[in-house]
C-alpha cells in the first residue's frame, strides 16, 4: 500500500509551498523585490508578481527600480512576466502594471532577443487590442 507514502510527500510539498509563502512574504517586507519576484515566477504565482510590480512602483523612483529589477531577471523570469502581463493589461486596474513592464522589456532588451521568446508572436497579438 502506498497511500502513506503519497500522504508524506503531498504533506512535505504543501509544507514547502507554506515555506515559500512566507520567504515571499518576508522579502516583500524587507523590499527585497528582485529576490521576491523570482520566488514568485517560480511558484507561477500572476498576482503575487503584480502585487511586487505595485509595490516596487510604489515606491520613490518606482519606475527605475522596477527597470533595475526586470533587467536582471534571467530570460525564464522575463518570459513570464512578459506572459503575466498580457493577462495585467486586460484589466483597467493593472494596465499600468502592464504597461510598465512592457515598456521595460521593450526598452531594454534587444528585437532579436525578444523574437527569442517562447510564444512572443500570440503574446503580441494579446497586446495589441488592448495596448
Amino acid at each position: 500500500d502506498v497511500t502513506e507514502i503519497e500522504e508524506k510527500e503531498a504533506q512535505a510539498k504543501q509544507e514547502e509551498q507554506i515555506m515559500k509563502e512566507q520567504e515571499l512574504s518576508n522579502l516583500l517586507h524587507e523590499k527585497r523585490y528582485l529576490r521576491a519576484l523570482g520566488l514568485a515566477i517560480s511558484l507561477d504565482r500572476p498576482h503575487t508578481v503584480l502585487m511586487v510590480v505595485k509595490a516596487i512602483l510604489k515606491e520613490t523612483d518606482g519606475r527605475k527600480h522596477l527597470e533595475e529589477n526586470i533587467v536582471r531577471l534571467r530570460k525564464d523570469q522575463k518570459e513570464a512576466v512578459l506572459a503575466f502581463s498580457v493577462t495585467w493589461n486586460t484589466n483597467s486596474r493593472n494596465c499600468h502594471e502592464a504597461q510598465a513592464v512592457i515598456e521595460t522589456l521593450l526598452k531594454h532588451e534587444a528585437p532579436d532577443t525578444l523574437l527569442q521568446y517562447s510564444g512572443i508572436k500570440s503574446t503580441v497579438e494579446s497586446l495589441l487590442p488592448y495596448t
